[in-house]
């Protein structure tokens, strides 16, 4: 008697589920757009919940130290920011809260059952200013830890004001295509959450992203 394939999922990914990690610059020189990132990440994340699929969201706000907002709390279940979760102070600790967030995700992923692994994970990286302040991680170690998760199919995007975002990306492993500036104004800032909402609505939606989502940032710097 022969027998029927087996065509279980066991050993396959989370279908349409996506694990989505925000790590977001909250130093003292962010203080002048503390209600504008507040106001523009909400309404980012408002936006995500009528897309279909499901995801998993990790915030973390990177200054001196880093703080943990949400800790991949579902979709559906994540709380707006308020001005207690985002209040800028101190420098800019960027090396370690992606060290930190990369290492995290990464342990999860590998002690989880192959079918509870997002099928994608995305990471939106944004700072107004250089890495100056992190203790345990430097670009090296960064870099080596966004390759060997891109090389496992996850996504970064790296957004900057007052620096040369493509080469402070590049620093740490992400490609120029992935990296863009924004100004760090009122209209700046909400063309950011625009531009973040795109890439994530892309992450989720297509099977592969394209440079579509930063265009209105390209074409604001290019005014």
């Amino acid at each position: 008697m022969t027998k029927k394939a087996n065509n279980t999922t066991a050993n396959t990914k989370a279908a349409n589920v996506t694990e989505l990690v925000f790590i977001l610059d909250s130093s003292g020189s962010m203080a002048p757009l503390r209600a504008d990132t507040i106001g523009g990440f909400n309404t980012m994340l408002g936006k995500q919940r009528d897309t279909e699929g499901e995801a998993y969201v990790s915030t973390i706000m990177f200054a001196d130290n880093s703080t943990v907002v949400h800790d991949r709390v579902s979709l559906d279940k994540v709380a707006d920011l308020t001005e207690r979760d985002y209040e800028p102070m101190g420098c800019t600790a960027l090396y370690d809260a992606v060290g930190d967030a990369v290492s995290h995700i990464s342990n999860i992923h590998k002690y989880a059952r192959k079918e509870d692994v997002p099928d994608k994970t995305l990471f939106v990286i944004t700072t107004d200013g250089m890495e100056n302040a992190s203790k345990r991680y430097n670009a090296k170690k960064v870099k080596k830890l966004i390759e060997s998760k891109q090389e496992e199919g996850w996504e970064f995007i790296f957004l900057g004001a007052n620096i040369d975002a493509a080469a402070a990306a590049a620093d740490i492993g992400i490609a120029e295509e992935r990296a863009v500036n924004y100004k760090a104004t009122k209209g700046g800032t909400a063309k950011l959450f625009r531009a973040v909402g795109a890439a994530v609505s892309m992450n989720r939606c297509e099977e592969a992203m394209c440079d579509s989502w930063r265009a209105e940032l390209d074409e604001d710097n290019n005014s």
